[in-house]
């Protein structure tokens, strides 16, 4: 059966593009917005039109202020990383032994950052058997760093790392090798990774910003220990 034109004319779609093309209907017909009565959004029973609208635009404000109160709280945790890199910073800044290094990032990753694990080696020192630090590290560690465009979170991008944590290793589920580099487009001069027992502590995804200028920090520290 094909529709009649007044079928066609009371189309949902149709009305609809009355609407728009007549934004002031309800200005002319102004008791139609007390009269007509549709659902409630969150209800079986109905409400008038103007009743709907204002309880859109409270959910519409419920929801931008639950979005703002996010981006405060993600704003407050960058803030604190950012107090927490500036304090490391600033104790890499003295050190000039190994030993210091090791010491301050010991100190500051797990009483600032709360990570329990880290390893850390770098090529191109001379031999420290006190520390770990220069210990010989394989050609594919190194090819493996070099090709990190960036940090890489979640499983252990690099295998023979795994050694690096001694009896801890089974224990461990997540990862963040961060390649130490002194400049952002340098070659890498050494590998850092953090790890923990918590499998969501690090992972594929996460951004990476600031365990990119902390690649950085080390590997600056490490050029001016090299000298």
């Amino acid at each position: 059966m094909q529709p009649t034109q007044l079928d066609t004319a009371l189309h949902p779609q149709a009305i609809a593009d009355f609407l728009t093309r007549h934004p002031n209907f309800f200005n002319d017909f102004p008791m139609l917005l007390a009269e007509l009565n549709i659902p409630h959004p969150h209800g079986t029973h109905a409400v008038s039109m103007s009743e709907r609208q204002l309880i859109a635009m409270r959910d519409k404000v419920r929801m931008l202020e639950n979005k703002l109160a996010e981006l405060i709280q993600f704003g407050e945790e960058n803030d604190g990383i950012s107090e927490k890199l500036h304090a490391l910073t600033l104790a890499l800044l003295a050190v000039r032994t190994p030993q210091d290094l090791l010491a301050a990032l010991t100190l500051h990753l797990r009483e600032g950052f709360a990570v329990p694990h880290h390893a850390l080696r770098a090529w191109n020192l001379a031999p420290d058997g006190a520390t770990g630090l220069a210990d010989p590290v394989a050609q594919g560690v190194r090819d493996s760093t070099a090709a990190m465009a960036q940090p890489v979170c979640g499983v252990l991008a690099v295998n023979d790392a795994s050694d690096w944590f001694g009896e801890v290793s089974p224990h461990l589920r997540a990862f963040a090798c961060i390649p130490l580099r002194p400049a952002p487009a340098a070659a890498p001069v050494g590998l850092l990774v953090l790890a923990s027992e918590e499998a969501k502590r690090f992972y594929a995804g996460m951004g990476t910003l600031y365990l990119e200028r902390l690649g950085q920090l080390i590997g600056t520290t490490l050029v001016r220990m090299q000298g």
